[in-house]
């Protein structure tokens, strides 16, 4: 199992890359220097529990989602968990049928 820093490195990547995020902007976004985001990916600066948090409200996600790694995309996850919650069974078993088909 990788360490905790190169999988936090990693998982910032793969959360900026699947969003779209330029490091520069995610950097900026969260009030740091606009290298900040490339230094801790290429290995050169540690992230902090604080920037941790400040990049998981970023991108609307818990600490818990931060750190699952068998989690992809857990931003449209708990968006998509959002918008079903009010509706009613007989459309929820509908739409997990559907899911199941692209599964």
């Amino acid at each position: 199992m990788e360490d905790i820093l190169d999988f936090s490195r990693k998982r910032i990547a793969r959360l900026r890359q699947e969003n779209g995020i330029s490091a520069r902007d995610l950097s900026l976004s969260i009030g740091q220097n606009h290298a900040y985001i490339n230094k801790i990916e290429n290995g050169e600066s540690n992230p902090t529990l604080v920037t941790i948090e400040y990049i998981c409200q970023y991108f609307d996600i818990s600490k818990k989602d931060f750190f699952d790694e068998e989690k992809t995309q857990p931003d449209k996850i708990n968006q998509l968990i959002h918008e079903v919650q009010g509706l009613d069974k007989d459309t929820l078993e509908l739409l997990t049928e559907i899911a199941k088909r692209f599964h």
